[in-house]
């Protein structure tokens, strides 16, 4: 599951808007021609098992277009890895995100948490690790009683919660008053990142928890998921493959 993060130093629109396909922002660095970071920025950074955003930074003075083939955070820093050199300290651009990559990793993020939720409610297993892809997606989760025969039941009740239409909404906590509430913190490792304003995710009625990936507005919008394989990844991890029809 992604890690929630608010920066001080630029703005990520994706936390407050996932359906922000345009954005206007000025070039704030660059570092070896074709690493720029931005001002404010929709592109999402590969994390926590969420591949990054890919796109076109259109330099506004001349429409000269820079294709976004990575995106990636380091220092606090959102980096957008551009395919040539060209932009300046000072550019105005205009960011377009590939929607059509995006939305599909929406869903199977959603998804994740759909089927995280009820594996929880059905086994109180917590999540260790996850890797969204367009395709098919994994969840690992700690369960040691791992009974292949109930995998169906898991999904057929996350399908049930899609066809349920459950709306999904973002809130923000400070970190002290989200830290009261520890059913928000759905990883095994907890919670060790230190930011001061944390993210929350709600599919109402299911699972609520602190995540700072992009996700749908309803569960309607993900599609069923399929069950693919399942696979012991040691003595009490578990992993379960998935896509979406």
């Amino acid at each position: 599951m992604q890690i929630p993060i608010r920066d001080a130093t630029m703005e990520a629109l994706y936390m407050q808007d996932s359906y922000l396909r345009e954005f206007e922002a000025t070039v704030k660095e660059v570092n070896d021609g074709k690493y720029v970071m931005l001002d404010q920025t929709a592109f999402y950074p590969s994390s926590g098992g969420q591949p990054h955003d890919t796109g076109i930074l259109t330099r506004i003075f001349d429409n000269k277009d820079f294709r976004v083939v990575f995106v990636g955070k380091f220092s606090g820093m959102i980096s957008h890895e551009v395919n040539e050199e060209g932009l300046q300290l000072g550019d105005k651009i205009k960011g377009y995100i590939d929607w059509d990559r995006r939305y599909k990793l929406m869903r199977m993020h959603t998804a994740a948490h759909i089927l995280s939720g009820v594996i929880e409610q059905e086994t109180g297993a917590l999540i260790t690790g996850n890797q969204l892809d367009l395709d098919k997606s994994r969840l690992d989760f700690n369960l040691e009683d791992f009974d292949r025969e109930k995998i169906p039941r898991y999904f057929e009740e996350s399908n049930k919660a899609v066809d349920k239409d459950l709306p999904i909404k973002v809130s923000f906590l400070p970190r002290e008053e989200a830290m009261k509430d520890q059913s928000l913190f759905k990883l095994v490792a907890g919670f060790p990142h230190q930011v001061q304003t944390i993210r929350i995710v709600d599919i109402v009625g299911l699972v609520k928890e602190a995540d700072g990936g992009t996700h749908v507005h309803s569960t309607k919008e993900v599609g069923h998921l399929k069950f693919l394989r399942a696979e012991n990844k040691g003595k009490d991890n578990r992993r379960v493959y998935y896509e979406l029809e």
